[in-house]
C-alpha cells in the first residue's frame, strides 16, 4: 500500500548516460540514503553511471541498451531488439519505487515496474520531456518539473514544480558586486562547444582593441585546448583557459555574466547562483529541449538568447558590452535568476518517493 516506507526499503534510481541524468539522481540516491533507505541504480557501462555511481558508494545493477531517439536506422534495429530482454531483465529487481530521470537507460527498469505496478516517479528537468518520459508520462505516479509548461505532458494533478537538484554550493553563492572589470565565465560544458570556442576566441581582438575592463574565464573542453590557450596568451587579455573547471561554484562565484549552453543542468545552476547569462542553445538536443528551456528563461528575464547558427564573435562582444554597460542590467538578470532556483529539490524528490512507495 502507499505510504512511509520502512527504513530499508529499497529504491531503484534510473537514468543514466550523461551527467545531467546521473547527477541530479545521485543527489536525490543521497538524500534517500540519509533517510535510512536502501539504494540501486541500473545503467550500462557505456555510461557517466558506469564512474560515479560506484565512486558514490551505490550499486550500479548493468544492462544493455541503446538509444532510439536521434540515432542511426542500424542503431535503432539493435535498441529494439534489446529492449524486451533488458526489461525482462529488469523485472526481477525489487524496488519500493522508482526513480526516472528519462534517457534510454531508464527506458527498461521503467516499462518493468509499470507492468509490476510498481509506481514510477520522474523528474523532467527540460521544458519539454525526453522520449522516455513523454512516452509513459500518464503512467507516471508523479512528475517533478522545472518549467510550469511541462505540466500539460504528465497527468492531471501529477505533476509538482521541484526544479533540479542543484549542488547546495550554488545556492551559497551571495550577490556579486561590480567592479571596474567584467568577469565574464564561457563555459560549453565538460567536453567545450565549438561554437563558444569559436566565438569566444573571435571576440578577444574586439574586446582587446575597445580597451575593455573585461577578465575572462573559458572552459574550453580538451580537443581545442592548446590552440585556444596560445591565441588567448596572444590576445594579451586578463584571465585563462582551461579544459575543466573542477569547481564550478567558485567559479560562478567570481563571474558578473555566464555564457553558456542551456541544459536543464545549466540552467538550474544560473537559476540557484543567480547568474546572468547569454545562452546558446544546443541545436541539436533532442526535441530542441535546450532552446525552450533557454526561451522560458529568456521570458523571465534572466537571460539573453543567441541561437547556435547567430553566434559568432562580433555579436558576443556587443552583447556583453550592451549589457555591461546598460545600468542595473545584470543585478536586473541576476535576481529573475533566482526566481527559477528551486533549493530543496532532492529532499521534495525523496519525500515524494516515500510518499508513493509500495512494499
Amino acid at each position: 500500500m502507499p505510504g512511509k516506507p520502512a527504513a530499508h526499503a529499497p529504491f531503484l534510481m534510473a537514468g543514466g548516460g550523461t551527467g545531467g541524468h546521473v547527477i541530479p539522481a545521485l543527489a536525490v540516491a543521497q538524500e534517500l540514503r540519509r533517510r535510512g533507505h536502501d539504494v540501486f541504480f541500473v545503467g550500462t557501462e557505456r555510461g557517466l553511471e558506469a564512474k560515479l555511481v560506484p565512486e558514490a558508494g551505490f550499486e550500479l545493477k548493468k544492462i544493455e541498451i541503446g538509444g532510439l531517439n536521434r540515432v542511426s536506422a542500424r542503431q535503432r534495429l539493435s535498441t529494439l531488439a534489446r529492449l524486451p530482454f533488458a526489461t525482462l531483465g529488469s523485472m526481477n529487481y525489487r524496488a519500493s519505487a522508482v526513480f526516472s530521470m528519462g534517457g534510454y537507460v531508464a527506458g527498461p527498469a521503467v516499462m518493468a515496474a509499470l507492468a509490476k505496478r510498481v509506481p514510477v516517479v520522474v523528474m523532467e528537468p527540460n521544458a519539454i520531456p525526453g522520449f522516455t518520459n513523454r512516452a509513459i508520462g500518464r503512467l507516471a505516479a508523479r512528475a517533478l518539473i522545472s518549467f510550469p509548461e511541462t505540466a500539460r505532458y504528465f497527468a492531471r494533478g501529477k505533476s509538482e514544480l521541484t526544479g533540479l537538484p542543484v549542488r547546495e554550493e550554488f545556492f551559497a553563492i551571495p550577490p556579486k558586486p561590480r567592479e571596474d572589470r567584467l568577469h565574464l565565465l564561457i563555459t560549453g560544458g565538460s567536453q567545450g562547444s565549438r561554437t563558444l570556442n569559436r566565438a569566444s576566441r573571435e571576440s578577444w581582438p574586439l574586446f582587446r582593441a575597445a580597451g575593455s575592463a573585461v577578465r575572462i574565464v573559458h572552459q574550453c573542453g580538451s580537443n581545442e585546448l592548446e590552440e585556444m590557450r596560445q591565441a588567448f596568451a596572444a590576445s594579451g587579455l586578463e584571465g585563462e583557459v582551461m579544459p575543466f573547471i573542477a569547481d564550478m561554484p567558485a567559479a560562478f562565484g567570481e563571474a558578473d555574466l555566464v555564457v553558456s549552453r542551456s541544459g536543464a543542468g545549466a540552467v538550474s545552476e544560473l537559476a540557484a547562483a543567480g547568474k546572468p547569462s547569454i545562452l546558446v542553445p544546443f541545436p541539436f538536443a533532442a526535441n530542441d529541449h535546450q532552446m525552450r528551456n533557454a526561451e522560458a528563461i529568456e521570458r523571465g528575464g534572466a537571460a539573453r538568447l543567441v541561437r547556435d547558427a547567430e553566434m559568432n564573435g562580433q555579436r558576443l562582444y556587443t552583447l556583453v558590452r550592451e549589457l555591461a554597460e546598460t545600468e542595473g542590467a545584470l543585478e536586473r538578470m541576476g535576481a529573475a535568476a533566482r526566481q527559477f532556483a528551486h533549493p530543496g529539490a532532492a529532499r521534495r524528490a525523496a519525500e515524494i518517493l516515500e510518499e508513493v512507495a509500495r512494499w
